[in-house]
C-alpha cells in the first residue's frame, strides 16, 4: 500500500513539474513553446476532415439542410410601409381621407407569430447554431451516425477532452486563481506607490495568462496601436465572463462588474485590494445579460455620460472550437467553466478600435449607439437596438407607441390635419 501511494505522489510531482516548466512559466512571461500551436493545427485538420466526411454523407440532403433554422422563419426585413404596401398592391388608394384595409391585419398577425416563435431578443440568449457538426456539439441539423471512422474519431475526442485536457485545464485554472487571490492579497498590503501598481498589473496579467492556457485559448489581437490607455473607458461586447481573461492577457484593466458570491466572490474581494475595481450589486442577480456570439445589444448609458474617452473593443469567438456564450439562466458559473474546459479550445479575435469621443450636442444614448455600431461592424455582429433587459422584462410602452403612431399616420393620411381645422 505504501508503494502505491509513493507511486501516486511521484506521478503527481512529475505532472506538476511538466505543467510548471512547459506551460506555466512560458505563460507567465507571454511566450509559447509551440505545444498549443501544434495542438491547434492537428485540431483544425481533424475538424476539416470531419466536415468533408459529413458533407459527402449528406450531399443529397444538402439543399434541405442549408438553413440552420430549417426554414421555419423566413423574415422580411423591410419597413412597415413597404410590407403593407405589398399587401395593398391590388387595392387602389382612396382619393380622399385615410388609407385602411382589412388585409393589414395579416401583416401584424405574421409579425406577431414570428416574434412568438423566434423573436430577435430571446434567440440572442441561446447558443449560436452551427451549420456543421464540430465533433463536440450536435446541431438542429440532427447529425446521427455517419460512418464508423467518424464515430471512432468522435469517441477518441471524448477521451482526449475529458481524460487528458480536462485534468490539465482544471489544474491550470486552479493554480491561476489561487495565485491571483494570494498575489493580489499580498500586494494589497503595500502602500499606494508605483511599485504597488506595477506589481498589481504584473500579478493580474500573469495569472490571467495561466488561466487562458487552462482554456487552451488562442487569441489574435488586431490594431494594437489602438489599445485602451489609462484615463479612458474600455467598452466591449459581452459574451462571457471569460471576456475578462481575453482582454487582460494583453494588459491590466480596472474592471466594473456584478458582485458575486462563492469562489468568484473570494477572487473579487482579493482583486479589489490591489487594484481599484468597482463591484456593484444589482437589484436582481438574474439581470446579468451576456449576449451570444452573434450580436450586440444596447449598452447602458452610464459610461457614456461622464465625457471620458471611450475605447471600443470587438471580441469575436470562433464557435467551431467551442461555445463561449454563458447562458446564466441555464448554467451556473462552475458548470459553465467545466463545459469550457471540456471543449476543444477557445479561439477568438480581438480588435482594438480607434478612441471615440462624444460629439457636441450628442446625448449619451446616441453616443452609446454609435460606439455599439462600430463594435458590431468590426466584429461581424448584428447591431440590435433592443435592450438586453428584455430577456426577462416586458417591452416598454414607448416601443409599442412608436409602431402605433407609424400605422396611425398611414391610416389617417396626410390630410387629417387640414380636416381637423
Amino acid at each position: 500500500m505504501e508503494n502505491f501511494w509513493a507511486g501516486v505522489l511521484w506521478a503527481t510531482e512529475i505532472w506538476l513539474y511538466l505543467i510548471v516548466c512547459l506551460i506555466m512559466i512560458p505563460a507567465m512571461f507571454g511566450f509559447s513553446l509551440g505545444i498549443s500551436e501544434t495542438y491547434m493545427n492537428i485540431l483544425v485538420k481533424t475538424l476539416e476532415w470531419a466536415t468533408l466526411n459529413i458533407q459527402k454523407a449528406h450531399a443529397e440532403e444538402e439543399s434541405s439542410k442549408a438553413s440552420a433554422s430549417n426554414g421555419l422563419i423566413q423574415r422580411e426585413h423591410g419597413s412597415m410601409e413597404k410590407e403593407l404596401g405589398e399587401l395593398r398592391r391590388s387595392r387602389p388608394k382612396p382619393p380622399v381621407g385615410g388609407d385602411f384595409t382589412l388585409s393589414d391585419c395579416f401583416y401584424f398577425s405574421r409579425r406577431g407569430i414570428e416574434s412568438i416563435v423566434d423573436d430577435e431578443v430571446t434567440q440572442r440568449f441561446t447558443s449560436e447554431e452551427l451549420m456543421s457538426w464540430n465533433l463536440l456539439t450536435r446541431t438542429h441539423n440532427d447529425f446521427q451516425y455517419i460512418s464508423l471512422k467518424l464515430t471512432l474519431v468522435y469517441g477518441f475526442g471524448i477521451f482526449v477532452r475529458y481524460c487528458i485536457l480536462a485534468p490539465l485545464r482544471i489544474t491550470l485554472v486552479c493554480i491561476g486563481l489561487t495565485w491571483l487571490v494570494i498575489g493580489t492579497s499580498a500586494v494589497g498590503f503595500l502602500p499606494n506607490c508605483r511599485v504597488k501598481f506595477w506589481l498589481s498589473e504584473w500579478v493580474h496579467v500573469m495569472c490571467y495568462r495561466i488561466c487562458a492556457r487552462g482554456l487552451s485559448a488562442t487569441i489574435r489581437y488586431h490594431n494594437k496601436e489602438n489599445r485602451p490607455k489609462k484615463g479612458g473607458i474600455c467598452v466591449a461586447n459581452h459574451t462571457s465572463p471569460i471576456d475578462i481573461v481575453i482582454l487582460c492577457n494583453d494588459g491590466c484593466y480596472a474592471m466594473v462588474g456584478q458582485v458575486h458570491g462563492g469562489l468568484m466572490g473570494i477572487v473579487q474581494r482579493a482583486m479589489v485590494r490591489s487594484c481599484p475595481h468597482v463591484w456593484f450589486e444589482r437589484s436582481e442577480m438574474k439581470d446579468r445579460t451576456c449576449i451570444n456570439n452573434t450580436s450586440v445589444m444596447m449598452f447602458k448609458k452610464g459610461s457614456f455620460e461622464i465625457g471620458s474617452t471611450i475605447y471600443p473593443v470587438a471580441i469575436k469567438y470562433d464557435p467551431k472550437f467551442g461555445d463561449a456564450f454563458w447562458n446564466s439562466s441555464k448554467y451556473s458559473m462552475v458548470s459553465y467553466l467545466l463545459r469550457m474546459m471540456t471543449s476543444w479550445a477557445l479561439v477568438c479575435n480581438v480588435w482594438y478600435l480607434p478612441a471615440m469621443h462624444q460629439e457636441e450636442g450628442e446625448d449619451a444614448v446616441h453616443f452609446a449607439n454609435r460606439v455599439k455600431s462600430v463594435i458590431a461592424h468590426q466584429g461581424g455582429l448584428v447591431d440590435l437596438q433592443w435592450d438586453g433587459g428584455l430577456k426577462r422584462a416586458k417591452v416598454k410602452d414607448t416601443f409599442k407607441e412608436q409602431q402605433q403612431k407609424k400605422y396611425s399616420s398611414m391610416v389617417v393620411g396626410d390630410d387629417s390635419s387640414s380636416n381637423s381645422d
